[in-house]
């Protein structure tokens, strides 16, 4: 053949470190906003999931659903889509997921019933977890030294603020607007995203010859392990665990599915997930750093709107309101760890970051009934420092020592497990607040019999009082009754509360022991495109 016949090899793609500073800034910041919609959207419907049941006719039951379907949804794709940015590139996997997330947030909006929502959210939850990974492992790609250690800051920064916010921006909106504006909302930013994305994030080039091989087995294998671990704990609290048949189906075949999920991957030839970073020791303490924060972050986030809605009776505008502060003092405090992950050993930044959110859940376990927005205020401001000094380096210890393909896969699963952790957080902290209620319920009641004279005096005198109101002598006493027995209940469920908190500062001061164990990443060089 003569050289001119001969075919010249397809260019690849330049380095994505090698390209211009703005370019490379725009397609991150581009990138971080489509991670911020999708991180919002798990959490903007919290404060208004009364408006949507009411506004689709859906029972108590029904309506967790909205939430559920998302969470297993995301949690299924997050670890899948390195294998797609390998195969459609980052370009169009960031772009197809940021349209179709755009397209499923207005179905959401103009959902008829509750099937029809739920469906539609499972779409959301899925095309939306894409975007989650993607971003770190390209901002890892895009810059290196002084400017890579900007990005676990201003990433983990998105990952915190988004889900700490969106109580706060669902209240708002469904307060001014409807709750349907709460998926409105996503259309113009979205479709912004979406169209930036194909104009300028340009890093690296397809490989469509992977979706050929893909193994579907172990695709299902994964579907099934996560989603049915999603499914038994959302689930399991409300319905006693394995005492249920629905929750005891979704946890065995989530082990089933972990256990084909597993030999899959180790013996496939294409494995959807690849697990090959956990042979390095650092990404595993990495990982086990980020459930611990995971599970600490989503299950406060969880609780405290929780107890200002139970407890005092808040509606979704004064618990939105109230819970800000966390994220005022997560922005102070991503300054602060981006200045100190480039001068001090992450370790220290995670030793310093734990025994503070630990004491900042310490602080919050002498909670009263009478707790709100000024008893609360340096709990969650310390609790909003402590978190970016936990994640900061956290993120760089597990992504620091890849590149290419393998910085994806790491990018994939590290996410996985904080997400993962705020999933068993959120059923855990659940089934210890009921269990903990009961208990002081049981308690008071003990308390109140050995107490035989002063408890009937006291609903005597409570009855009487009621009885200057009504003139029936039975119906007072039982107003006086029921207000005995609300105090009870609440008081009962303030001290489990506590009690949860409790535990949880001990949890996180636990995980110290991990600190010594783990030890710094290579940090690795900017990597050229993956070869093909």
């Amino acid at each position: 053949m003569t050289p001119s016949t001969t075919s010249a090899p397809t260019a690849a793609p330049p380095s994505p470190a090698s390209l211009p500073l703005a370019q490379r800034f725009l397609i991150f910041g581009v990138m971080a906003f489509g991670q911020f919609m999708a991180l919002i959207d798990i959490q903007i419907v919290a404060a208004s999931l009364n408006d949507v049941q009411a506004g689709l006719s859906a029972g108590p039951d029904e309506i967790s659903w909205v939430q559920t379907g998302y969470l297993m949804a995301e949690l299924v794709m997050i670890p899948f889509s390195a294998f797609l940015a390998q195969a459609l590139s980052t370009r169009w996997l960031f772009a197809l997921s940021a349209g179709l997330f755009t397209l499923a947030s207005a179905l959401c909006g103009a959902a008829w019933d509750i099937e029809s929502m739920t469906l539609f959210r499972v779409i959301q939850g899925f095309v939306g977890g894409a975007m989650i990974p993607t971003v770190f492992a390209t901002g890892f790609a895009l810059f290196d030294g002084k400017e890579r250690a900007l990005i676990p800051a201003i990433l983990g920064m998105v990952s915190v603020l988004a889900p700490t916010l969106g109580p706060t921006v669902g209240g708002v909106l469904t307060e001014a607007f409807g709750w349907r504006s709460i998926f409105y909302v996503n259309i113009v930013p979205g479709i912004a995203v979406t169209a930036l994305t194909v104009l300028f994030v340009r890093v690296d080039k397809a490989d469509l010859s992977m979706l050929r091989r893909i193994d579907y087995v172990h695709l299902v294998a994964m579907a099934a392990f996560l989603g049915g671990l999603e499914y038994a704990l959302e689930e399991g609290p409300r319905y006693q665990w394995l005492d249920d048949p629905v929750v005891a189906t979704a946890a065995w075949l989530s082990l089933v599915g972990f256990g084909l999920f597993l030999e899959r991957s180790l013996r496939s030839r294409a494995p959807v997930v690849r697990l090959s970073p956990f042979r390095e020791p650092t990404f595993v303490f990495a990982c086990l750093f980020n459930l611990v924060v995971g599970f600490g972050l989503y299950s406060s986030t969880y609780l405290i709107p929780l107890f200002l809605g139970r407890v005092r009776g808040y509606d979704s505008l004064q618990i939105g309101t109230t819970v800000f502060v966390t994220g005022i003092a997560q922005i102070v405090s991503t300054v602060i760890a981006a200045r100190l992950s480039q001068r001090i050993d992450p370790r220290a930044m995670i030793a310093v970051g734990l025994p503070l959110f630990a004491a900042s859940l310490w602080l919050a376990s002498y909670m009263t009934p009478e707790w709100g927005f000024g008893a609360l205020l340096l709990p969650q401001a310390l609790r909003g420092l402590a978190i970016m000094l936990c994640i900061v380096p956290s993120v760089t210890l597990a992504l620091g020592g890849f590149a290419g393909a393998e910085l994806r896969a790491a990018s994939g699963l590290f996410n996985l497990m904080r997400n993962l952790g705020g999933a068993i957080g959120i059923a855990v902290v659940n089934t210890w607040l009921q269990d903990e209620a009961r208990i002081h319920v049981a308690r008071f009641g003990e308390s109140l019999g050995e107490a035989a004279r002063s408890a009937p005096d006291t609903v005597a005198a409570l009855a009487g009082r009621f009885a200057a109101v009504t003139s029936d002598a039975a119906h007072a006493m039982l107003l006086a009754q029921g207000e005995i027995a609300r105090v009870v209940a609440r008081a009962s469920l303030t001290l489990a509360f506590n009690d949860v908190f409790r535990l949880m500062a001990w949890m996180f001061l636990v995980a110290l022991v991990l600190v010594p164990l783990c030890r710094p990443p290579r940090v690795a060089p900017a990597a050229p495109p993956d070869a093909h």
